[in-house]
């Protein structure tokens, strides 16, 4: 019998998504975080980089504004009011300090109690079927699950308190979407269209990723995805997260 993954925390009140580029949560989580912001729940995002080296045919001085520009109007489809840059560089993000310290920041200014971030495994799936994962997702994953435990310690980074960032413990879950190893889930049912929609303003990206029509590319990986873990979810479409609890 297929393991089936238990229902998504719902005691919280506010979340936190970093992830490394424009498009990681339309492409993994959007659907939950609509539904979410439908609850009167806060969701904020931060973004590592702005997406600069995502198109080949634009050079990043021209594409980073634009992706910057369809994040945050993606964002707004889903509820979200507020998208934050944290201008690491596209393709080359370094997993270390610097990263851990500028996450951690962002944990003690919004002061979550759910973080969010993407897959941070070396690949995508596993078995035969799996390929790799980028460095930029597994570098800025990993770092999520640390600054999440940085973000309360006053004495590792203690330059943020002096900037005003008292520490923050009050994270009391990571959530990773995309894992190959998910543990729970949230229906996707109610925020499955918004989320069509919110990958959809990606255009410029997704144009340049596809020759299919973008909406007929959106839906069908989003809608594909959610209906292949109902099976795991009591028949419901579902977007899978493996959770850790701090």
């Amino acid at each position: 019998m297929t393991e089936q993954l238990k229902p998504m925390p719902t005691d919280w009140t506010r979340a936190l998504a970093v992830v490394a580029h424009p498009d990681d949560l339309e492409y993994g989580c959007a659907a939950a975080i609509a539904d979410w912001t439908d609850g009167g729940r806060e969701v904020v995002y931060v973004l590592a980089t702005r997406g600069e080296a995502g198109i080949d045919t634009l050079e990043p001085a021209a594409c980073g504004p634009l992706r910057e520009a369809e994040q945050r109007a993606s964002a707004a489809v889903v509820g979200v009011r507020t998208v934050e840059f944290l201008d690491h560089r596209d393709g080359v993000i370094e997993y270390g300090p610097d990263l851990r310290r500028d996450i951690a920041a962002a944990i003690r200014r919004h002061r979550p109690e759910l973080v969010i971030t993407l897959n941070h495994r070396d690949t995508w799936g596993s078995g035969p079927g799996a390929f790799w994962n980028t460095p930029d997702h597994q570098a800025v994953g990993r770092a999520v699950l640390d600054a999440a435990g940085d973000a309360g310690n006053r004495w590792i980074f203690p330059e943020l308190t002096e900037q005003g960032l008292e520490p923050w413990s009050g994270v009391r879950w990571v959530a990773v979407a995309g894992s190959s190893s998910p543990t729970h889930a949230a229906d996707a049912g109610p925020g499955l269209e918004r989320s069509v929609r919110s990958l959809l303003e990606h255009r410029a990206y997704i144009e340049a990723l596809t020759d299919e029509h973008p909406e007929t590319y959106c839906r069908n990986f989003l809608t594909g995805n959610a209906q292949a873990l109902s099976e795991r979810f009591g028949g419901r479409p579902a977007v899978s997260f493996e959770l850790f609890g701090r």
